[in-house]
């Protein structure tokens, strides 16, 4: 579901001088992971960002902070164009040798694993934020696999057990229907998309436990709802995305088809010191909340569930920053804010 001409009308009569509404960047190019089994982006940023529940999920923000699991559909290497093996490190595969999600490279037994059954057919779903031409491959680990010592090529079997080539896209996610690996225990399931209209790749890392019984999904539904504090505030301001630049800014304008996340800053250029209103819309979801580095405070989470939202906010720091609408259902938008000294 797109936003509606309802939702926007409803956003411009709170925030009258709205400058900037259109597509994130990271919206608008692909990003995506897999959903259903649950990569560990996915399921660390299900258990709230904020205040994580899983051991490995609090050591992974301890790690690098929350704002990789608020990225969790980002985890990509620009210029990849097939080059997985040569460019990606041993131990850094759930990474995708970023040092930004370098906490998802965890070696331990404890993240959270779905059930699976083993050698049934199954229907996985790998969330996408924007549909892209491209190729997914599934790998799994080997038998005697240990989760305890970090992931290397050498671990998975040497071929993918699921190849497709431009699946089907439904309700905001990439069906693959296939029959999974004859496998006992826990493993991991490594998933690669590569686009085929760009050399640009994702991968994701979703634990799995195999067994002979019915397989248990672990799909996140809930999205974090608690609010942060100040000392779980991220060290690092929010990127204007790894794939490219700011979205340029359109005064006065508003871009209505195919988005589903929207972002708008008034005034769009501000002294140190003054307020400044952010236009929060999400359509087919509800507003989460919004992070800037340029703001105070630097992430606030909206106090109702409501399709749009307009919050105020102190600059105060100067610079060009990005400022970050989050929705429940994981799409997110960006919006240029200019502050001046």
């Amino acid at each position: 579901m797109q936003i509606t001409r309802k939702a926007i009308a409803a956003a411009v009569l709170t925030a009258p001088t709205l400058f900037v509404l259109t597509v994130a960047p990271g919206v608008a190019d692909a990003h995506g992971t897999m959903n259903n089994p649950p990569s560990r982006t996915m399921v660390c940023f299900s258990e709230n960002p904020e205040s994580p529940k899983s051991a490995a999920c609090k050591k992974a923000v301890e790690i690098g902070g929350t704002q990789p699991l608020y990225d969790w559909n980002e985890v990509n290497l620009a210029n990849a164009a097939g080059r997985h093996r040569e460019i990606i490190p041993d131990g850094k595969l759930c990474s995708a040798g970023r040092d930004k999600y370098r906490g998802f490279d965890q070696a331990r037994a404890d993240w959270p694993a779905t059930g699976m059954a083993s050698g049934a057919s199954f229907t996985f779903r790998y969330r996408a934020t924007a549909p892209h031409k491209g190729s997914f491959d599934l790998y799994v680990t080997k038998d005697g696999y240990d989760p305890t010592k970090p992931l290397k090529w050498s671990d998975l079997e040497s071929k993918p057990f699921l190849t497709q080539r431009d699946p089907a896209l439904t309700d905001g996610a990439y069906t693959l229907q296939g029959k999974l690996p004859a496998k006992q225990g826990r493993h991991l399931i490594y998933a690669i998309w590569q686009r085929s209209d760009s050399p640009e790749a994702f991968y994701s890392c979703s634990d799995v436990t195999f067994g002979g019984g019915t397989t248990t999904p672990n799909t996140p539904t809930t999205a974090p709802t608690t609010k942060p504090t100040a000392t779980a505030t991220p060290t690092t301001k929010p990127t204007a995305t790894p794939t490219g630049a700011p979205p340029a800014q359109q005064p006065g304008g508003i871009t209505v088809s195919s988005i589903n996340a929207g972002a708008g800053v008034s005034p769009a250029s501000v002294q140190v010191g003054r307020r400044v209103t952010v236009t929060a819309v999400c359509g087919g979801s509800t507003v989460r909340g919004v992070a800037s580095g340029a703001l105070s405070p630097r992430r606030a989470v909206a106090p109702v569930s409501a399709v749009a939202w307009t919050p105020s906010f102190k600059a105060v720091r100067a610079g060009t920053y990005a400022v970050v609408v989050y929705c429940q259902n994981g799409g997110q938008a960006r919006a240029v804010l200019t502050v001046r000294a």
